[in-house]
């Protein structure tokens, strides 16, 4: 009987910390419904800087997240695969795009 009380309990608290680990979602700001998932860290880098440039860079810059950025729903939940200063590599897990893999500014994920 104590053998199966001690299982019970390793999976109880076995579950509760993979349940603990899936408590971030996207947050997209300024009324959007969606949040900008990009390939990879580089690729947002690249259309930042073009966008901060303004004029015809930012127009191009503009285009390209629209082309190379997935458009998440807002509070999707994510799994952080990891994270540095700028944003986080997250994998989508649930929804349209459940499963997805790619860059996330770090005001984007709470």
């Amino acid at each position: 009987m104590r053998i199966s009380t001690v299982v019970i309990c390793a999976f109880v608290i076995g579950g509760a910390l993979a349940l603990a680990g899936c408590g971030h979602k996207l947050v997209a700001h300024n009324g959007d419904t969606t949040v900008s998932v990009y390939p990879d860290e580089n690729t947002f880098t690249k259309l930042a800087n073009l966008k901060s440039q303004g004029g015809v860079g930012g127009m191009i810059g503009g285009l390209g997240t629209g082309l190379a950025a997935k458009q998440v729903d807002n509070n999707t939940p994510v799994r952080i695969i990891n994270s540095d200063d700028r944003g986080s590599q997250v994998e989508v897990l649930d929804g349209a795009f459940k499963g997805l893999q790619g860059f996330v500014p770090k005001d984007n994920v709470n």
